[in-house]
């Protein structure tokens, strides 16, 4: 007998007036539902393609009686809920039962326009609160999420409140993203956040042999959390205090996690053989116990209890994080249950027949739901009603200028630009400005956002006394308050970019858009690269800023030079990245990356900054209003002409010093090293070889337009006639700082011979001149590498 077979046999027909019976019906089908889901996907569905469909009975399993106790008892309508990434099913199948998803859903999982992989807030048709899959991600969006809802209350909002559980494997909590998180100053404010650790000792490959649970426990103590433990259930607990039961508890707490599972895989006979050891007072215990009970019992431990787990989520206290550890077993009520190798492993059909027979559920008939009338029906209904959410809907961001109409001049760093064109959106358009949130990993003055800072002041959940207010040496005032629009956390780009991508889900979670940016040097992008990702596959939409960026930080040498950052930004999808070489194109491309944000057709972004001061006369800014408008379109698009063979002009702005010719060359340079493609370009000109240069400002646009002449994608193919047109095409040098290869397409454009210098190897420190040298990024470079290609 399975121990939901026992379980099932001490219901009857009272369970109509018996609340406890009616919640074990529904966990049983809730157990059946998730493995039928995955049973289905993978022995019934035809699958032509021969390829591994996969699912997770066993973990399912594992979190099967937690998450009916959360639903069915606790949950109001305001919170919110992470489900570990293989136990979608179980959430579908809850979903399923409270009229959340419609049937012809259950036979879809992982199938095309199906029910996804791991919970998606974006692609599965019903309601998932958090993305996951991503492990460690998913876990700590909660915590970001109840930040980012804290956020919006402060606009004067009313999003409503509620609890912010994350349904955690034990497993996960070796991600570091986990404990970077629990570790933040904030997070140990936030009473709302609730952890339940599935503690079934066992990872993918094997049962843990250490798994160091009250290590985990004293951690989060540590961090002022809230720990609660649901170790052992009622009928172990009732053993315990027979004779012979302080040796059973002993016994028990005291085994290895390895020989523990073992039992889980014994008969009855084995149990009284293996579980007593010498002890006389614990095989006289064991002795007077049936079979059946214990089987059982060795089995019972807190997560599959209902009752105990109701004590442990009625203890919760609000004023503080809580994490609760529930002992379950993997594969729990499967004929897979306790398996070292049960992680992917699947049921026979002849198992899921057994299944179906313990839990009072058919094969032939596997999507049945409870009988109109019955008990369970009545409770689900109760809960659905409980649970139902009104339909969100988002407010409008107020009006972004698309220029501010400003026109820098003197020497300026794209850095710098950043903190300007923010400070000026505050009095060009204010109710927009208001919406915008910085956040920074503790490099705020580093990354020239100070003047921001001291504008719109830092956000905390209530005011904080600044200490330095009256320091006249104190430049940067932290000012703390609930309507403050920075937020610092510590040094950990993982959290930023958690953060970042909640504060952008805010006008499809609350209804309340924001505009969030989140600012942090540009060699740690890729360090948070994986969480931004999946933030914005989530639905969260941001602009990230890498700013110092490529060897231009010369003097702090190869370690903290980013190369490859051009890249992603090519690469990542729902992003458009920008890489600008003055101030004006990053208050364009700033504005339009705003304008992109918090609306169902949103995208996120990605700006390369700088801290090279240039010239910002050479950026030939048209003074007549419809030029500089036609130049502003072109930088948000990708590229512009800037120096035209000849003539020292692009056709507007700086006066020329010839007669416009036909080009011989072509220099396309994106970001800092513009200037030396304008000083090689005058270079090349003298050398009787006129040369056009065009700034590129997004090679990921360019690269989409590019795509879209050839009928793929929907880019915008007027940018490339307008940057490169076909009447102009050349022999091309491509120059950036960064890996090479990131403008190497450009050639394709009009199918010119080209040559591609950037950086594809570690720097060292040195000066500008020095590096940029030692890189192939200087003027001399990019003339010869002009010379060997002209006619």
């Amino acid at each position: 007998m399975t121990s939901i077979e026992a379980r099932r046999d001490t219901a009857s027909d009272a369970s109509r007036t018996d609340p406890a019976a009616v919640l074990r019906e529904i966990e049983r089908r809730v157990l059946w539902l998730a493995t039928a889901i995955v049973h289905h996907a993978n022995r019934v569905r035809p699958n032509p393609s021969g390829l591994k469909v996969g699912g997770h009975q066993a973990s399912s399993a594992s979190i099967a009686t937690i998450m009916t106790a959360l639903w069915f008892e606790h949950l109001r309508s305001g919170d919110r809920v992470s489900v570990k990434p293989h136990a979608s099913p179980v959430l579908h199948a809850i979903n399923y039962l409270l009229g959340e998803l419609d049937e012809r859903y259950l036979t879809t999982l992982r199938a095309y326009a199906g029910l996804q992989s791991y919970p998606s807030r974006a692609k599965d048709p019903d309601p998932v609160d958090y993305s996951t899959g991503s492990v460690g991600i998913g876990a700590t969006a909660p915590i970001w999420g109840a930040l980012a809802r804290r956020y919006v209350t402060s606009l004067g909002a009313d999003p409503g409140m509620g609890r912010q559980y994350s349904l955690v494997g034990d497993a996960e909590l070796d991600e570091g993203a986990c404990w970077e998180a629990i570790l933040d100053p904030m997070v140990g404010e936030l009473g709302e956040i609730v952890w339940i650790v599935d503690l079934n000792r066992q990872s993918l490959d094997r049962v843990v042999p250490n798994i160091g649970a009250s290590r985990l426990q004293g951690m989060f103590d540590a961090a002022g959390w809230q720990v609660l433990t649901v170790k052992y259930g009622r009928l172990l607990e009732e053993l315990f205090t027979r004779p012979g039961g302080a040796a059973l508890r002993r016994r028990i707490d005291e085994m290895p996690n390895p020989e523990y599972q073992r039992l889980l895989r014994c008969t009855a006979d084995q149990l009284r053989e293996r579980l007593p050891g010498d002890d006389p007072a614990l095989r006289g215990l064991i002795g007077e116990l049936d079979d059946a009970t214990l089987h059982a019992a060795v089995r019972n431990l807190g997560g599959h209890d209902l009752a105990a787990l109701r004590d442990a989520f009625t203890a919760i206290d609000d004023a503080r994080p809580t994490v609760v550890f529930a002992y379950t077993v993997k594969g729990y009520g499967l004929a897979s249950e306790g398996h070292p190798q049960n992680h992917s492993s699947l049921l026979t059909p002849e198992q899921m027949t057994e299944l179906a027979g313990a839990v009072g559920a058919s094969l032939d008939d596997p999507w049945a739901r409870f009988p109109h009338g019955s008990a369970a029906a009545e409770v689900c209904e109760s809960v659905a009603t409980r649970l139902r959410r009104e339909p969100v809907a988002s407010a409008a961001v107020a009006p972004i200028p698309a220029d501010i109409g400003r026109t820098p001049a003197g020497t300026a760093t794209t850095q710098a630009a950043l903190g300007r064109a923010l400070l000026d959106l505050t009095r060009s358009a204010p109710e927009a400005a208001r919406r915008v949130v910085t956040l920074c990993p503790d490099v705020s003055s580093s990354t020239n956002l100070g003047g921001w800072v001291n504008k719109v002041g830092v956000w905390s959940a209530r005011e904080r006394v600044d200490w330095f207010a009256d320091d006249p040496e104190t430049i940067l005032h932290w000012r703390e308050r609930p309507t403050g629009q920075h937020l610092e956390l510590g040094i950990a780009e993982t959290n930023l970019v958690g953060l970042l991508g909640e504060l952008g889900a805010t006008w499809s979670r609350w209804g309340e858009p924001l505009l969030p940016i989140g600012v942090l040097y540009d060699p740690f992008v890729e360090r948070a690269l994986e969480p931004w990702s999946f933030g914005i596959y989530a639905g969260g939409q941001s602009i990230l800023v890498g700013t110092p960026s490529g060897v231009s930080l010369a003097p702090e040498g190869g370690a903290h030079q980013s190369i490859s950052t051009p890249s992603v930004g090519l690469e990542q999808p729902g992003c458009i990245s920008y890489d600008p070489a003055f101030a004006i194109d990053v208050e364009w491309t700033l504005l339009a990356s705003l304008a992109r944000l918090g609306r169902p057709d949103g995208t996120s972004a990605y700006l390369r900054l700088s801290t090279r001061p240039v010239d910002q006369t050479l950026a030939d800014v048209p003074t007549d209003p419809a030029a500089r408008d036609r130049r502003r379109r072109q930088v948000v698009a990708g590229a512009y002409p800037l120096y035209r063979a000849g003539t020292g002009c692009a056709g507007t702005g700086r006066a020329g010093t010839g007669t416009a010719t036909e080009p011989a060359l072509t220099v396309a340079a994106m970001g800092a090293v513009v200037p030396e493609a304008l000083a090689a370009a005058e270079r090349l000109d003298a050398l009787g070889y006129p040369t056009d240069v065009v700034c590129v400002t997004s090679a990921g646009l360019l690269f989409d337009a590019l795509q879209a002449r050839s009928g793929h994608g929907d880019g915008e193919t007027w940018i490339l006639d307008a940057a490169f047109p076909a009447r102009r095409a050349t022999p091309m040098v491509t120059v950036l700082d960064g890996h090479p290869h990131t403008l190497a397409f450009l050639a394709g454009i009009n199918q010119v011979r080209a040559a591609h210098l950037g950086v594809s190897r570690f720097g060292q420190s040195g000066d500008l001149d020095d590096v940029y040298r030692h890189h192939g990024l200087d003027a001399d470079s990019i003339v010869r590498a002009a010379l060997d290609l002209a006619p």
